[in-house]
């Protein structure tokens, strides 16, 4: 069955040979044997080469799902081991890493001590090229519905969560005593935004614009505690998300805002890892940690 799927995927009974790693006369002779299994005619000229027969196209149908059922079944049994050893590397968006990774990366110790997890914190445009490129074996990163965060074919996505922004004002704003507050209104104070050049500076900045709101960014701070700061300070308003909140600080007011701020939580890996034992602890893990924020209040 491997090798009727690898000619099916690769085309030629050579370049099925060579995904494998045997010969061509090998996989010929694996080939004749599950014809005379099947009784039929799953191969026929074409040419110099091969093609499959209607009955090969539908046993190779069959094949792909066999091989996947097979691949989860030894990845169940793995992570069924106290042994899973190795480099685990994941990286995180800072809420993330303060809110999920904690109760994480203590459950992946306790249940597989022989992992050796190195984490980095990182936006989604640090972070996703590293999963593509193996340098990263899974990242958390955010989407938010006013700026998608495209995550190539060549990956695995879990949603994780839905999160919520909130408007963060001072408590003597002359807007600070609603309790929801349309974006557009904001229009006399400037904006505490995160790190110039990042993903969320440049959606916080679209989203402004899109209500018809200046973006005059007075501070860019990649840490959301120090932007409440600020904005206790009467620096300037400021977006935080809920997840990962920490005390709101006197003098800072928090409301709901009109359009709502939504974003989701995912994690990624790449495609070809989805049944390797560490990354699927990972995930299982994230997903486990992520519960408890899944209806943000």
């Amino acid at each position: 069955m491997r090798a009727l799927h690898a000619v099916a995927t690769h085309g030629t009974v050579a370049a099925a040979a060579s995904a494998l790693h045997v010969t061509p006369s090998g996989v010929s002779q694996q080939l004749a044997k599950l014809e005379r299994e099947a009784g039929q005619r799953l191969l026929e000229p074409h040419g110099r080469t091969v093609r499959l027969t209607t009955a090969g196209h539908v046993l190779a149908g069959h094949a792909a799902d066999i091989l996947a059922l097979v691949e989860k079944a030894r990845s169940d049994l793995e992570l069924l081991r106290e042994d899973l050893t190795g480099p685990l590397r994941v990286g995180a968006i800072p809420t993330s890493l303060h809110a999920l990774l904690p109760p994480v990366l203590a459950a992946l110790r306790d249940r597989h001590p022989g992992l050796a997890v190195t984490l980095r914190e990182g936006e989604a445009e640090e972070t996703m090229p590293l999963v593509v490129d193996g340098r990263l074996d899974v990242a958390v990163l955010e989407s938010w519905e006013h700026r998608p965060t495209t995550v190539p074919p060549t990956t695995s996505r879990t949603t994780l969560l839905s999160d919520v922004a909130d408007l963060v004002l001072p408590a003597s704003h002359r807007l600070a005593h609603r309790k929801v507050v349309d974006l557009a209104e904001v229009d006399d104070i400037p904006w505490i935004a995160w790190s110039a050049g990042s993903g969320c500076h440049d959606w916080l900045v679209r989203v402004l614009r899109q209500q018809g709101v200046d973006a005059r960014i007075s501070c860019a701070v990649g840490s959301y505690p120090t932007q409440m700061a600020l904005v206790a300070g009467n620096v300037g308003a400021a977006v935080v998300p809920r997840l990962g909140r920490d005390p709101v600080p006197e003098g800072v007011r928090v409301l709901a805002t009109r359009p709502a701020l939504n974003r989701t939580i995912h994690a990624i890996n790449r495609a070809e890892d989805d049944e390797r034992g560490a990354i699927r602890a990972c995930v299982d893990a994230l997903v486990a940690a992520s519960a408890r924020f899944r209806n943000p209040a």
